[in-house]
């Protein structure tokens, strides 16, 4: 029997609550730590992350085992779950701490990333062009405690309700298949 290590992917589409709650629900993925990426701020709070001057964005990072779910399963899964083609928004969150953007950790995410990029756009399954930011990870810090599952442990709250849980909907009707049985 092989030995899988597991690997890391950090993106960022948006509002980190959103992408918690669903790359959470997929098998495979072993843990999702809601965080701050893509800056130059040493160790930002969340406070310092919203006022748009730390070059931070939010982001999920996630730990999955790829004999199970592949970097490309969890890139189309990105890519259906948020809009990669509005420049620094998604919704109504705007400020380049909600870029799309994904923090390669090595040459094959890149070119991964590339080519999904590149048949997204062959497809025109956007109408407008795809701007999702590809740049290596440098850092990655935790967000706060209560960032963290945050839909989980918050959904009667009316941003989970009216923001969130649509997506999540959108997410299991898609990937039913794909689903952890937790």
């Amino acid at each position: 029997m092989t030995e899988h290590s597991n690997e890391t992917a950090t993106l960022g589409g948006g509002c980190f609550w959103c992408l918690d709650a669903v790359f959470r629900q997929l098998n495979g993925v072993e843990k999702v730590v809601s965080g701050y990426a893509g800056g130059d701020a040493a160790n930002p709070s969340y406070g310092d992350v919203c006022t748009g001057t730390t070059g931070h964005a939010e982001v999920v990072q996630i730990t999955f085992d790829p004999s199970v779910i592949s970097f490309r399963d969890l890139l189309g899964v990105f890519f259906t779950i948020h809009d990669p083609t509005t420049q620094d928004r998604q919704g109504a969150d705007v400020g380049t701490q909600y870029r799309s953007v994904v923090l390669y950790q090595s040459n094959e995410q890149r070119d991964q990333t590339q080519a999904v990029i590149e048949e997204l756009t062959r497809e025109r399954v956007w109408d407008a062009p795809i701007v999702t930011q590809l740049v290596p990870l440098t850092s990655f810090y935790p967000a706060e405690q209560y960032h963290q599952d945050y839909y989980a442990n918050n959904a009667g709250q009316p941003y989970c309700q009216i923001v969130i849980a649509p997506k999540v909907a959108k997410f299991r009707k898609k990937y039913l298949d794909r689903l952890t049985r937790r």
